[in-house]
């Protein structure tokens, strides 16, 4: 499987490059500097240089096509200020979007972000516009034509995967780490029927193939009824 990964160079996105890798699958995607080719080449990674905002929708396009599916797990975070977050979880994945259209590549994977998140900790101005940012996002997607596939995953840890998770259409935001996180991406992206759908993940105790087992199952279409 071919999957382009924005997002490669860390966190959720290097996770899942690396596990693609492992298992014999051709990860690619994006990263800005040289020396995060030479560390992710260690890891059985072949990203390329590019940088999501600078590149036009053409220029993505050459890069995405001939990938199977494309993931999106980027994200400034309203680390580098506002208009980062607004180019980058704002702007960027619509733009993916359009460039994964003009390369006839129908999946597409966005991480998103519990909606909920970390609200309870009366977040600052720079975190709501994150979270209005990343509602913006989905909205794009949601309105185009591919298979898309939204997973919203609740407050992320560093801690070694558990192989567990609580996944389905709404859950309770508790945490999860990043480990899990990727494992429950890799899973959904081996499973192309799963599309059109905005899931939630948290830590839980359901290992993760029975997690997205238990999605479809109960997501699937049931037929016309019977009298």
């Amino acid at each position: 499987m071919n999957v382009f990964i924005v997002g490669i160079g860390s966190g959720v996105g290097r996770r899942v490059g690396e596990q693609l890798a492992a298992a014999g699958d051709a990860p690619t995607g994006l990263v800005r500097q040289q020396r995060q080719l030479e560390t992710l080449a260690s890891s059985g990674l072949k990203p390329m240089l590019g940088d999501l905002v600078a590149m036009s929708v053409g220029a993505l396009a050459d890069a995405i096509r001939g990938s199977d599916a494309v993931v999106f797990s980027a994200g400034a975070g309203g680390k580098d200020g506002d208009d980062a977050t607004t180019r980058i979880d704002g702007d960027g994945p619509g733009k993916l979007a359009e460039a994964a259209a003009l390369a006839g590549v129908r999946r597409f994977v966005l991480v998103s972000v519990f909606p909920e998140a970390w609200r309870e900790r009366h977040m600052d101005a720079s975190f709501e516009h994150y979270m209005v940012q990343k509602k913006r996002a989905e909205i794009a997607l949601v309105q185009t034509d591919l298979d898309w596939l939204i997973v919203r995953p609740s407050a992320l840890l560093d801690d070694p995967g558990t192989g567990r998770v609580d996944l389905g259409l709404a859950k309770v935001h508790e945490t999860i780490t990043r480990d899990d996180v990727a494992t429950t991406m890799v899973e959904l992206l081996r499973s192309p029927d799963l599309n059109r759908l905005i899931l939630e993940v948290t830590g839980g105790d359901i290992p993760i193939a029975d997690a997205v087992a238990a999605v479809r199952a109960a997501t699937a279409p049931t037929g016309p009824n019977r009298a």
